[in-house]
């Protein structure tokens, strides 16, 4: 049996994602690139390539919220995957499905939004 990810974006994502695709030119490259070398090898083939670090105090037996810290970025030149972009995430067990919570520049903002993640899961 083929497991196939779905994959989602919540409203704030694709805000978050539009503002610094203007800064970033070949961020959904990039984007497209870190799901296939990091979500899919780790939920389809479970090989984890340490880029995935699950957020332990707001995961639950039904969700797990994630945060990708190596996404190499070409835009940023000379960072390669401590570029400081960070992808958070929920992974639904349920339905295999890819929630796409929040994207930022770690240089702009130091970390997650847990307000906006939480009200995530609260509307889930």
């Amino acid at each position: 049996m083929t497991i196939n990810l779905i994959y989602e974006q919540t409203p704030e994502f694709k805000k978050d994602f539009k503002k610094l695709k203007k800064r970033l030119r070949t961020l959904h490259e990039d984007f497209n690139l870190v799901k296939k070398t990091t979500i899919e090898l780790l939920y389809l083939q479970n090989t984890d390539n340490r880029s995935i670090f699950p957020i332990p105090e707001l995961c639950s037996q039904k969700v797990d919220i994630c945060k990708i810290k190596k996404f190499a970025c070409k835009s940023l030149f000379g960072k390669g995957s401590r570029s400081g972009l960070r992808v958070i995430y929920a992974f639904l067990k349920s339905n295999s499905k890819i929630i796409f919570i929040e994207i930022y520049y770690k240089g702009n903002k130091p970390n997650e939004d847990r307000n906006r993640i939480k009200n995530f899961l609260k509307n889930l």
